[in-house]
């Protein structure tokens, strides 16, 4: 079955949390236990209804103040679809929280309180969605229940969201009004919008087309593993096993190795015992290739006539995630994109991106915690890149401090000349 990948935003109380919770409680995927704990829960708080949201809130200080701090992820399936859905937080403070939980989101999800209407935090994970390239999103227009299920002020909401991302880049843009907390338009439809055409929540992420958002003319084969078992039935065998980035590979095609730059063919593509007649983005396969070349971990397969930028000077948008350190011109860090390690100095900060206003910050010289900025990096090896907005996995790095080896960075690739 197809994997659809979904992120969750929203200002702080407009109902993330309830949302998945309703979700998996009305497509009937959590355990009887569960719930149980939940209803009891909710019972010894005094809440009015059985708290949903108690279902992806598992830290004790988010369940004390009712607030997302961590990315959760929940996962479920119907008979259509497998989902994996990140439940990432709303305030400011957790930005970087945010970007690491849709960093991998074919769709996002983007609350808003039907009587707050339109917030800056609801423009500042617009604008993040957009900066990641998410290529779907759903403005899911919650607690129509609260405005007693007007219609003019879903339209109202509706006009005024729809002017703001005409200033962004959305190929893919729906409006659901609902009621998480009873279900309205969530799973099944609701009774009290008969004004309402549209689909349902659970039937728009069962059936919106994501194929097509994959980059399948680029191949891109990041090598994780050099495959050499020690048997002697084995002896001659040699597999490169790694997850596909990009395009179409089949056994027969003519294929390079980068930075070597040697050109050979694919004999063979397997996956686990399974030999495969194709591979594409993202499945996780191993190769054999005609000739034995000199290939190692961090080496790229692609095609001899569509290939990477080799390069050693990258510009790009970092959000900066350490409370310790803040990056500055001069810098120095380890940098891992796709397989392949390095080192990179920070050569110039140009600006930091106001992710509220979507306006730049000119004259910065440094970037802290949850801060986002346009950054130009020097690395000690050829990074073998695309655009971000070719490519999202040859297109991101992370940034590590080499002292304490905890990730500081997040950088997604605008410019590889």
């Amino acid at each position: 079955m197809d994997l659809l990948r979904l992120a969750t935003a929203g200002s702080v109380d407009d109902g993330k949390s309830t949302l998945i919770g309703r979700l998996l409680y009305d497509s009937k995927s959590i355990f009887e236990d569960q719930l149980e704990s939940i209803e009891s829960t909710s019972a010894s708080r005094g809440d009015e209804h059985t708290n949903l949201a108690l279902l992806t809130d598992g830290l004790r200080a988010e369940r004390e103040q009712g607030i997302t701090i961590d990315v959760a992820h929940r996962y479920f399936a119907t008979p259509e679809r497998k989902f994996i859905i990140a439940d990432t937080p709303g305030h400011i403070q957790y930005t970087r929280n945010m970007v690491t939980g849709a960093s991998t989101a074919d769709l996002a999800i983007i609350l808003i309180d039907a009587r707050k209407g339109i917030l800056e935090q609801s423009k500042r994970h617009s604008f993040i969605a957009n900066l990641l390239r998410i290529p779907h999103l759903v403005l899911a227009i919650n607690k129509m229940d609260l405005v007693d299920y007007d219609q003019e002020r879903f339209l109202e909401i509706k006009r005024e969201y729809t002017e703001f991302a005409s200033r962004l880049q959305f190929s893919d843009l729906t409006f659901i009004p609902m009621s998480a907390l009873h279900g309205d338009n969530v799973v099944e439809r609701s009774a009290n919008m008969d004004w309402y055409r549209g689909a349902t929540l659970l039937h728009h992420i069962e059936e919106v087309h994501i194929a097509s958002d994959r980059n399948l003319v680029d191949v891109r084969f990041p090598v994780q593993y050099v495959v050499r078992p020690q048997s002697t039935e084995h002896h001659d065998y040699r597999g490169y096993a790694g997850t596909v980035a990009g395009g179409m590979m089949k056994p027969g095609d003519e294929v390079m190795v980068l930075p070597s730059g040697f050109t050979t063919r694919i004999t063979e593509i397997t996956s686990g015992s399974e030999h495969l007649e194709s591979a594409i983005a993202p499945m996780s396969v191993t190769i054999r290739l005609a000739d034995e070349l000199d290939v190692s971990r961090g080496d790229m397969i692609c095609r001899p006539n569509n290939q990477p930028t080799v390069t050693q000077d990258l510009e790009a948008m970092v959000c900066w995630m350490s409370e310790a350190s803040q990056l500055r011109s001069g810098s120095k860090l380890a940098i891992k994109h796709t397989t392949r390690w390095a080192r990179a100095m920070v050569k110039d900060l140009r600006y930091q991106l106001d992710v509220n206003t979507g306006h730049r910050l000119e004259d910065v010289t440094e970037l802290g915690l949850n801060q986002i900025g346009r950054v130009r990096l020097r690395t000690t090896q050829p990074m073998l890149a695309d655009e971000y907005h070719r490519n999202r996995t040859t297109g991101s790095f992370i940034l590590v401090d080499e002292a304490s080896n905890v990730t500081v960075g997040a950088g997604m690739i605008i410019d590889t000349e």
